[in-house]
């Protein structure tokens, strides 16, 4: 399981500009791409998405079915009401201080000893047991879920999503049907390298969220340092750029001055409240 630690065209030619490229992916006649009519499309009650124009109400559906994909097939949550309920606690706290805090957030816990967060589409966070147990203190994790919430804010799962369905042909003229996009979803989450860009903006919008929120922004920086120091890469950085570069970035970004400042850093409070994890 990899991590995730995620252009939008004016409205009048979107539909244009998705029925342009759908035209160009890997057919050599234009009846290839229209094997889907808009007519049957609707007939059938068939959910398509444009990737180039998805909306949040989409956006939040589609991430609830990847979410029961993952959740159903993929991993276990984790079945503590204490530790789920302070990691939703903070999860809520960052996202209303988020750029996106128009959409609902689901921040869950996933029962696996890897040190690993990822975020998929419409406000679905995971953080595994293993990253919690890894944390020194609670501005650290808020520093994590902060991050994730920057991919969410910026939509780079769905970027992400609609460039492999372009690269492999699965768009049509209309877009791409629900399932496909599920499945997608699904692979993306789970195994997606992640781009220097997206993971370089995920982390300034992340210490800018945990700013707002009142969180010490030194914490995602000690927390990186801890994890580089370790023998192996945990899995949180194996699909990152170079874990140095990310802390030389995040330096240029936070203020000196004021990097301590703010809550979070009692290491005995958080140790109380993720006690069960022990």
């Amino acid at each position: 399981m990899s991590n995730s630690f995620f252009f939008s065209p004016r409205r009048w030619y979107t539909p244009l500009l998705s029925f342009s490229i759908a035209l160009g992916i890997g057919a050599s006649t234009p009846e290839v791409t229209l094997a889907i009519p808009w007519l049957d499309i609707l007939r059938q009650g068939v959910q398509v998405y444009q990737l180039y124009n998805v909306s949040n109400r989409e956006e939040v559906q589609l991430g609830q079915r990847i979410n029961q994909q993952l959740v159903g097939e993929q991993f276990q949550l984790y079945n503590n009401a204490r530790v789920n309920s302070y990691v939703d606690r903070i999860g809520q706290r960052l996202a209303k201080n988020s750029t996106r805090p128009d959409i609902p957030y689901t921040f869950q816990v996933v029962k696996d000893d890897s040190i690993n967060a990822f975020a998929t589409a419409g406000g679905y966070v995971y953080v595994t047991t293993g990253l919690l147990k890894a944390a020194d203190n609670e501005a650290q994790l808020a520093g994590v879920l902060a991050h994730e919430i920057g991919h969410i804010a910026e939509r780079h799962l769905i970027e992400q999503m609609r460039e492999t369905a372009i690269a492999r042909g699965l768009a049509t003229a209309a877009g791409i049907d629900d399932s496909t996009a599920v499945q997608l979803g699904v692979e993306l989450a789970l195994r997606r390298p992640n781009s220097r860009e997206d993971e370089f903006e995920a982390d300034a919008r992340g210490v800018q969220t945990l700013g707002k929120a009142g969180y010490a922004q030194v914490a995602t920086i000690d927390f990186l340092e801890k994890l580089r120091s370790q023998r192996s890469t945990p899995t949180f950085l194996s699909t990152h750029p170079a874990t140095s570069d990310r802390i030389a970035r995040l330096r240029e970004i936070i203020d000196s001055q004021q990097a301590n400042r703010g809550e979070g850093l009692n290491e005995s409070n958080y140790q109380a409240q993720t006690q069960p994890l022990n």
